[in-house]
């Protein structure tokens, strides 16, 4: 094939401000890079935040490890801090050239990427594909193999068969997304080798966590607060034993908690005075836990620690925002799990999304022998408590409000990424008394886009169900806005080869391709109709 030596992209070149660029080079690779076509790529509300933080984004930054400055310097499409970048990470791609030093990659080979790269450091994060690397919403790519192949030698490029669609395909790291908040593996126990901070206050015997220190993984420093916090750094504990219901003290000692720490809250029948000013940002973000008990049994407080964010036999499930595309998602992923006796509720405010949950899941609730209610949030909420509530929308005051909702040893899967500054107050009281437990993941691990890969390829999930409009690069910051303005009960698909169609909606497609609309499935997007749309446009 002939590849041109310019192309169309969209650019984000400020806070807020996309633009299509007509004239866009298209990278020549040099001897450890590969340049791919982009078959398609799913819009996304991370998107969003990097749209609104643009250099301030955790992962827009400069990579300060993981990789030799000389190799990133020779890298066009890398594009930190205030450098124009190209957004859209939910992606497939097919490779057209590869530099003279690339291994185990061909021209014609298809992957589905992973965009996530953990092991290359920022201040604050790890790079990632779309922010500060050039992403997918362009009709070529560059990406350079010593950065997309982690230190065990694993590609971040996954081999994707060519008879599935590419939109399926594309889907497949939201999915992973989702996934990963279930499957997440919890840590039961004191961290080995970590640092922990207990806070006793004469409220425990030495005795009781003698006892209880017997039964742990050794940490390599055991800190008794004595003094003032303000001597203690930030982020510095792996682990937080707190006894008693001093709310100012246990505001105070928050910020020293470290990246996946947990803090284990014994509030020894006593009871906080007020709400507690909580980081609910940094469960998501941060992989801050926190167990609690009312008793001073620190065993007790990490009884309520689930092995995994997965549904439990029973369950009686909440998904919160589930009208919009991640809501949808989970809401499928919940009804076709298999998990015995569980009963799935999604909640919105437009009935109009609702409506188009309902007729999407309730074939599927059926067939699984799963109960399938859809409620109005705002007119007319359930009645009863949760065994597990799945939060979709970023904002701090349903978090609060699932504490209230939650079923004891109720889980509260803060899906939705509220950022990691964000503290806001919870009732404590009520979080120990039900033993309730917050769980929060972003991103996904290549494992688990595997996972989600397989279930496709062996037809047992069809993430294509979670689609509701399709667009060409045209329409595509139409669509990042249809997004922000929660205007789509699914997933957008953007096609960049589709050169001229606008955002279209499937059930607006008959309007402006007949044909393709023919082809659709109960009004599902299909391969057939991915394949037609794409002739239409092929030159």
């Amino acid at each position: 094939m002939t590849i041109p030596s310019t192309q169309r992209a969209v650019q984000l070149v400020g806070p807020n401000e996309l633009q299509l660029n007509d004239n866009k080079d298209v990278f020549k690779p040099e001897a450890h890079q590969v340049l791919a076509k982009v078959e398609v790529v799913g819009l996304c509300f991370s998107d969003l935040k990097l749209l609104k933080q643009y250099d301030g984004h955790v992962r827009k930054s400069d990579i300060l490890t993981g990789v030799d400055t000389s190799i990133l310097n020779a890298i066009p499409s890398y594009a930190p801090n205030a450098k124009p970048t190209v957004p859209g990470h939910e992606t497939v791609v097919r490779i057209v050239e590869v530099g003279d030093q690339v291994q185990g990659i061909n021209v014609g080979d298809r992957f589905l990427v992973q965009t996530d790269y953990r092991w290359l450091k920022t201040a604050q994060s790890n790079a990632a594909f779309g922010y500060n690397f050039e992403g997918a919403l362009q009709e070529y790519v560059l990406m350079d193999q010593r950065v997309i192949t982690d230190p065990d030698g694993e590609s971040m490029l996954i081999p994707a068969a060519n008879e599935l669609p590419a939109s399926s395909v594309a889907l497949v790291e939201p999915w992973a997304c989702v996934e990963d908040s279930y499957v997440v593996c919890e840590r039961q126990t004191i961290k080995k080798g970590g640092q922990c901070l207990v806070v006793a206050n004469d409220l425990v015997s030495e005795d009781t966590l003698a006892t209880f220190f017997e039964t742990q993984p050794q940490p390599a420093n055991i800190t008794w607060l004595d003094g003032d916090t303000d001597n203690l750094a930030e982020e510095s504990f792996d682990d937080v034993l707190f006894f008693g219901c001093n709310a100012d003290l246990l505001e105070a000692l928050f910020p020293k908690v470290a990246k996946n720490g947990l803090v284990i809250l014994m509030q020894c029948g006593q009871t906080f005075a007020r709400d507690v000013v909580s980081p609910v940002g940094r469960f998501h973000y941060g992989g801050v836990r926190l167990a609690a008990t009312t008793t001073s049994d620190p065993s007790c407080a990490m009884g309520s620690i689930p092995a995994t964010g997965e549904l439990r036999e029973g369950d009686r499930v909440d998904v919160v925002g589930a009208g919009g595309p991640m809501g949808t998602m989970h809401v499928i992923r919940n009804v076709c799990q298999g998990v015995a006796g569980v009963s799935v509720f999604g909640g919105d405010m437009s009935d109009e999304r609702l409506e188009m949950l309902d007729k999407l899941t309730q074939p599927l609730a059926e067939k699984n022998n799963v109960s399938f209610s859809t409620y109005n949030a705002k007119t007319s909420p359930p009645e009863g408590l949760f065994d597990y509530l799945a939060l979709m929308v970023p904002a701090p005051a349903l978090v609060a409000d699932a504490v209230k909702r939650a079923a004891p040893k109720g889980v509260i899967n803060i899906f939705a990424g509220i950022p990691a500054t964000v503290y806001h107050p919870l009732d404590l009281n009520q979080f120990a008394t039900k033993q309730l437990y917050f769980i929060g993941t972003s991103g996904s691990v290549i494992e688990d886009m595997k996972i989600v890969l397989g279930k496709v390829t062996a037809r047992t999930l069809d993430t294509n169900l979670s689609v509701a409009a399709i667009s060409g690069l045209d329409g595509a910051v139409e669509g990042i806005r249809a997004v922000e303005n929660q205007l789509m009960p699914g997933k957008i698909i953007v096609y960049p080869s589709c050169k001229g169609l606008g955002l279209t909606p499937l059930d607006k497609l008959g309007e402006v391709h007949p044909e393709v609309a023919a082809l659709l499935e109960d009004g599902t997007w299909t391969k057939a109709a991915e394949e037609k749309l794409v002739s239409l446009y092929e030159a």
